[in-house]
């Protein structure tokens, strides 16, 4: 289903009564199989928003297990996304919940994420985005910037604020990813009042991402991660290395911020404490209560 412009009229509404509900027969997608839900080249994301202004998106319930994204937003301006239920199983790979790309003044709020893969991700060309009040369940992996910098790209993501989330037995907690060989930025980044239970990597900055089967040679080049504010975040990590900052060599993360942190280990009759680990990290700063501290 396609609705594209322009559209002439100042306030565009669509409402949903009911559910949407894609065919199974081949023959149904020949005419353009990017909208294929089944094994196909190329998959399709289920929902997306593109080039869309003042866009409000109220209430929908995604229930599906698609191929690629679930609801993306691409080069649209001035977008409130709330009170969204969106479910997919835990071995769906690849399947970023929300993603936002290329798009400013981004608002997500009041919002229920389960999926197996990234619940926000946030990548290029992206700026004044927050999320607010949203929880974030079961192996999913987490809220996260990027990835940035692939194939030796330049990438750009600034001012994002995560405030008031909770996350449930995710794979990550609050994460920052970038390639070898980018450049660009993360800047003014903002991660606040989050409650994690659970989480295997609570906070993790990783300059050196890399997926892929093969070892990734190292550069020089990197996309450099500054002006970072980890603030009142509290639970439990189902890790020793409950925050992790793996920064360039060459373009070392700067400024980052860490108050009133407290994470303790999940398992407790494991024995031992929570830790952290700091790499090619300036300005690391530590404010009020730190727990764990980088040794």
């Amino acid at each position: 289903m396609d609705f594209s412009g322009p559209c002439k009229s100042d306030f565009v509404v669509l409402k949903i009564l009911g559910m949407i509900e894609a065919s199974n027969e081949h023959s149904e997608y020949r005419r353009d199989r990017r909208h294929c839900l089944m094994p196909c080249t190329l998959a399709p994301t289920a929902v997306t928003f593109y080039g869309c202004n003042n866009l409000k998106v109220f209430g929908p319930n995604v229930r599906i297990n698609a191929q690629q994204m679930h609801v993306r937003f691409e080069k649209s301006v001035n977008v409130q996304a709330y009170n969204i239920m969106l479910t997919a199983p835990e071995k769906s790979h690849n399947t970023d919940e929300i993603h936002v790309e290329g798009s400013q003044n981004v608002q997500i709020f009041s919002s229920v994420i389960r999926t197996g893969d990234d619940c926000i991700s946030i990548v290029n060309g992206s700026r004044n985005v927050s999320s607010h009040g949203c929880c974030l369940w079961t192996r999913s992996w987490n809220q996260v910037i990027g990835s940035l910098g692939k194939n030796n790209s330049e990438s750009h993501v600034s001012n994002v604020m995560v405030n008031k989330a909770k996350l449930t037995g995710t794979t990550n907690g609050v994460r920052i990813k970038t390639w070898q060989g980018g450049s660009g930025y993360a800047k003014n980044l903002i991660f606040q009042n989050i409650v994690m239970e659970n989480v295997t990597n609570p906070i993790i900055i990783d300059q050196n991402y890399c997926d892929q089967d093969t070892s990734c040679e190292e550069q020089e080049s990197a996309v450099q991660v500054k002006d970072i504010i980890y603030e009142n975040i509290i639970g439990t990590s189902a890790r020793e290395i409950a925050i992790k900052f793996d920064c360039s060599k060459t373009f070392p993360g700067k400024g980052i911020v860490l108050q009133d942190i407290d994470l303790q280990l999940y398992d407790k009759d494991e024995g031992g404490e929570a830790k952290a680990k700091s790499v090619n990290v300036k300005k690391l700063e530590t404010r009020v209560r730190v727990s764990p501290q980088s040794s």
